[in-house]
């Protein structure tokens, strides 16, 4: 059955859905959805009931929220396995995914990355009392994440899990302003994490770039 990514280049829900792909060895086609410029194809809408991105189809089955993907990506095919096996390393797990999406992603993504890296790659005004706001709100994500980080069982240099999937491409852009990479360094068990994933081949082959040809802030 034909495995299709369907979501916005740059979005980092799309990037952590491909990563896991990678991860598994799945061989899969993208379909670019942008949520932004609707209004969006009727077709997609109906894959999606709230609009957003992505959804992974695999032969007629459709399926949305990026936590449901990935898990059903590492359990619906070959290759090794990125769910641990102890309850505890099950549990953190599932705690970095719902750090992320529920505290991380606003400060990280919709502050700090867009108004400091994407919006001036696009030739947009950026907004400075947004990511001051977003730098506060990410600083107990970052503590959370650097205690989980140092209890070893998930986001250890030495395994791969969907935690790490999770979490590296939200990393990934946030460490692109130079007030992320700031506050990362500051927590050394995270910061030992990123450095050894931040060379993983899932996570370079899934970078969108940025937007007109943007060139990386230096950091």
């Amino acid at each position: 059955m034909s495995v299709i990514l369907r979501g916005f280049r740059y979005s980092v829900y799309t990037r952590i859905a491909a990563m896991v792909l990678r991860e598994k060895g799945v061989g899969y086609d993208i379909e670019e959805v942008d949520p932004f410029t609707p209004p969006l194809p009727s077709d997609y809408q109906k894959r999606h009931p709230f609009g957003r991105v992505p959804v992974l189809s695999h032969g007629a089955t459709d399926i949305y929220e990026t936590a449901a993907i990935t898990r059903y990506v590492d359990a619906a095919f070959d290759g090794p396995a990125l769910t641990p096996k102890s309850a505890i390393a099950q549990a953190r797990l599932m705690q970095v995914i719902a750090i992320i999406d529920n505290y991380g992603y606003v400060p990280m993504i919709r502050q700090v990355f867009a108004h400091r890296v994407f919006r001036p790659a696009e030739g947009l005004a950026c907004d400075e009392d947004l990511i001051t706001e977003g730098i506060t709100a990410a600083e107990p994500v970052l503590g959370a994440l650097n205690k989980i980080a140092g209890q070893g069982d998930v986001l250890n240099p030495g395994s791969i899990t969907l935690a790490d999937c999770h979490l590296a491409p939200v990393l990934a852009y946030f460490a692109m302003a130079p007030e992320g990479y700031s506050a990362l360094e500051q927590h050394n068990a995270l910061y030992d994490w990123w450095t050894s994933i931040a060379t993983r081949q899932s996570l370079i082959d899934t970078d969108p770039g940025l937007p007109n040809g943007a060139s990386t802030p230096d950091i």
